[in-house]
């Protein structure tokens, strides 16, 4: 991974010592750039000054034009160019959250950052949108290249879709007949999918829509349903739970993960506290439903055959199937068992 060859904090610093008092104040207000390094408000600001937020607005905007045409920023050019670097190296389009963690490892050191990003010619910024987060570029033929191949894949991605990421690496890639090779690597790819806002990585590294199952995780209940996905058959609630702090490191209380699974359809309870995915075929109701949905399916069984049967949708005891083979309101039997 690249890393810069200057401190953002030394460079800002530099850039906003000339600017008048007022000017250099509301500029370090607004980016953090001070002691405190919490950004102010426009409104905050103003009532400081006894001015409207809109005139604070009127200061700051000046005082960035004025660093952009300063000796001071032609100064820094050369550190300015190894930030740009490397972005390029890292894909040369990313979203704003992208570029400020890789680069900045506390919030003094991403305001500073940020800041430099505003003031510095190479880097234009494209605000969030319905189909992008926010993001900064240095090169604006390659930037609409790699909208336009993700708008392709978005096209493409259907709303029950999730796809391993490979998956989807490989559709963007096959989208970018415009791109430079250099670009083309499935690092860049993986990092150009961040910029999206119309499809989600879930904590397994699947993707999808935002719609699709098991890509938006909020609650136990969707940790839950990872669990279960990954683990590909019925667990008991115990086992839940332990897979959710083993697999996302969330504290999941057994009791907890329990009464989350019992309100939710997508889960199908088939056994004492064991519950399985309905996206995966199991069927919720009682074993004499089993029994009835498999007989309306395959017609007449034996005992032995719906034993059998019962075993692979419910974990239950062979009496406990047993007893329901004697319902006669619903079943008959006449060397075989049939629904009545």
């Amino acid at each position: 991974m690249p890393k810069l060859t200057f401190k953002p904090n030394v460079v800002s610093k530099r850039l906003v010592a000339d600017l008048p008092e007022r000017s250099r104040d509301v500029v370090v207000s607004r980016y953090g750039l001070g002691v405190k390094s919490k950004s102010e408000t426009l409104d905050a600001i103003g009532k400081r000054y006894g001015i409207t937020r809109e005139r604070v607005r009127q200061i700051e905007n000046h005082a960035i034009k004025l660093i952009q045409d300063s000796a001071a920023l032609a100064k820094e050019s050369q550190n300015l160019a190894s930030l740009e670097s490397a972005i390029r190296e890292l894909g040369g389009i990313l979203p704003e959250h992208t570029i400020l963690s890789e680069f900045a490892k506390d919030d003094e050191t991403r305001n500073h950052l940020y800041f430099l990003l505003v003031v510095g010619k190479p880097f234009t910024l494209a605000k969030e949108s319905n189909d992008f987060k926010a993001r900064w570029y240095v090169d604006h033929d390659l930037a609409k290249s790699v909208e336009e191949a993700l708008k392709q894949v978005h096209a493409k991605v259907k709303p029950s879709d999730v796809l391993q990421e490979d998956q989807l690496v490989q559709h963007v890639m096959t989208c970018l007949d415009k791109v430079n090779a250099k670009y083309k690597g499935k690092d860049t790819v993986r990092r150009w999918l961040e910029l999206s806002n119309c499809l989600m990585r879930n904590p397994l590294g699947e993707w999808g829509r935002a719609e699709a199952p098991g890509i938006r995780v909020k609650n136990i209940r969707d940790h839950a349903y990872l669990a279960l996905k990954r683990n590909g058959s019925p667990m008991h609630f115990r086992e839940v739970a332990k897979a959710i702090e083993k697999l996302f490191g969330r504290r999941a209380h057994e009791a907890t993960t329990h009464n989350e699974l019992i309100k939710d359809a997508r889960f199908v309870l088939v056994g004492r506290g064991i519950y399985a995915l309905a996206s995966q075929g199991y069927e919720g109701g009682p074993v004499i439903e089993v029994i009835k949905r498999i007989l309306k399916s395959s017609g007449p069984l034996s005992r032995e055959d719906i034993l059998k049967r019962v075993a692979k949708d419910r974990f239950v005891k062979p009496n406990t199937v047993m007893v329901n083979l004697q319902n006669s309101a619903f079943l008959k039997k006449d060397g075989k068992y049939a629904l009545r």
